[in-house]
């Protein structure tokens, strides 16, 4: 294999791979499915609906959510194949790695971060907003300082006609990360059990929500279903109108992630080639049918001007006086947000170790795993360091769209490398083929590419720079320290 930034690991270094693994294959197919829905429904639903409708789309959220929810399944329909060819933790990252070449596959790791780890940390910090009012419900009122970051802390306190505090510091989402990062680190069989039954409390609280709220619609809430466009005169932000719809997208993307986190899942699934893409497709599918449903209950409920940004769901209930629903919705959301971030921290970690064994990220860091629990210890400890810090002292809007980034890039990719492959290797098992796969990863590139172009501007400078230094740490530590670097592919074929 040449120097080039292009170098290819080889399909047989993957078979490999998943032949020496330590990791414990203990996931069925339902339990992988599990996984993703685990990941879905949490932020989208309990969080990101009333920022999206409160301040882009209005009523029109649904249609933000068919959007968002068409350019996932382009995607999902090229990781299912994907996932049945390399049915290795890595995701996106292995995916590209193994067509494309390792500087397109460490970039889409590097960006991998933003999807996960911000998306964890996204999280945090609405797990801590619901778990306020779930002690408010218990009439325990624990300080602003101790219950927001130092900026969230300062508006609220302005609100209240307070001074700011002159320290500040989101406890709950700093402790949350730790309680996850404990269940991480003690083991997959048991990170999955806890989210199981999660997992079955949202699903029934959903469905409670939709039920129950449908009774309190109020049509004329829809009206208009798509709002006049308004320009901020001071920030110039645009929202409602379609352009609003669009951008409002970009946003509750962000809600989507977890069906491509399944794939990340795939060294510890007991049938992976035939398991992974079933729960993929499964996941998104059922998730956006509920996604769609809740998001015309709740904008139906109240105005979508009165909805609460930070717990819209309970804002809804309490605006049509279901007081005694809020409790209900208020605990599952509490129980929701965590299984997501267990679901997105457990990824991130895997993609950390893919790249580990690859050479690209150290390995005595990223890669060890833990002489009883079988598990990549240390990176899962740095992974919720980094985002118990972060989550504790960050406003929750500052992160949702960078993560939504790496996210719609990581998917674009994924649908240009799977069609990729199976030009350059048309011969390999594919126990899933993607349907129509020319039109599905053109649609699925495009689609994705036009999200990102809808994003705000001050994201894509934070975005550009965030790339810009993965691709400095490339060429100064993981270029000359890659397994591939100045190895002979013939070589590499049977040594990898």
């Amino acid at each position: 294999m040449s120097n080039s930034i292009w170098r290819r690991k080889p399909i047989s270094a993957f078979e490999a791979d998943m032949k020496k693994s330590e990791l414990k294959r203990v996931l069925t197919k339902w339990g992988l499915t599990s996984l993703g829905i685990g990941a879905v429904i949490g932020g989208g639903i309990f969080t990101l609906t009333g920022i999206a409708a409160h301040d882009f789309a209005g009523p029109a959220l649904a249609l933000s959510f068919v959007i968002a929810g068409i350019g996932c399944m382009f995607a999902s329909l090229c990781y299912a194949e994907f996932a049945s060819v390399l049915p290795v933790e890595g995701s996106a990252y292995a995916y590209a790695y193994g067509t494309i070449g390792e500087f397109f596959a460490w970039f889409i790791g590097w960006n991998l971060i933003l999807e996960y780890m911000m998306g964890a940390t996204t999280v945090a910090v609405a797990w801590s907003g619901y778990f306020g009012k779930l002690l408010h419900l218990f009439h325990i009122n624990l300080p602003i300082w101790l219950m927001n970051d130092p900026t969230t802390a300062a508006i609220k306190a302005k609100e209240l006609g307070e001074a700011a505090p002159a320290f500040a510091f989101n406890l709950p989402a700093f402790l949350i990360t730790w309680l996850v990062t404990a269940i991480l680190v003690k083991g997959i069989k048991e990170a999955a059990s806890t989210n199981n039954v999660i997992v079955i409390v949202k699903i029934a609280v959903v469905l409670f929500v939709i039920v129950v709220g449908a009774f309190y619609v109020d049509t004329a809430n829809w009206h208009p279903f798509i709002p006049e466009t308004v320009i901020d005169p001071v920030t110039l932000k645009e929202s409602f109108g379609w352009d609003g719809v669009v951008t409002a997208a970009t946003i509750v993307f962000f809600a989507y992630i977890g069906f491509d986190a399944v794939s990340t899942q795939a060294g510890e699934a007991i049938n992976p080639k035939k398991d992974v893409p079933f729960a993929i497709i499964t996941s998104l599918i059922v998730c956006t049918i509920l996604y769609i449903l809740v998001s015309l209950v709740l904008t139906g409920m109240v105005h979508y001007s009165k909805l609460d940004i930070t717990a819209p769901v309970a804002s809804a209930f309490e605006g049509v006086g279901l007081t005694w629903a809020v409790f209900l919705i208020v605990i599952a959301a509490t129980a929701g947000l965590f299984s997501v971030m267990l679901v997105m921290m457990l990824a991130q970690t895997r993609i950390f170790l893919g790249m580990a064994k690859d050479g690209l990220l150290p390995k005595k860091l990223f890669g060890d795993l833990h002489p009883t629990f079988k598990t990549p210890y240390k990176s899962t400890i740095l992974v919720g360091l980094i985002i118990s810090i972060v989550a504790a002292v960050t406003p929750i809007n500052k992160i949702a769209e960078m993560c939504s980034m790496g996210t719609l890039l990581a998917f674009a990719m994924v649908c240009g490398a799977v069609w990729l492959l199976r030009i350059k290797e048309p011969n390999l098992d594919r126990p899933y083929r993607t349907p129509l796969l020319p039109l599905v990863a053109t649609l699925g590139m495009g689609f994705n590419v036009f999200l990102m172009t809808k994003v705000r501007p001050e994201t894509w400078t934070a975005f550009l720079i965030w790339g810009g230094l993965g691709i400095i740490i490339y060429f100064l530590y993981s270029y000359k320290r890659s397994n591939l670097h100045n190895v002979d592919e013939t070589k590499s074929n049977g040594q990898l």
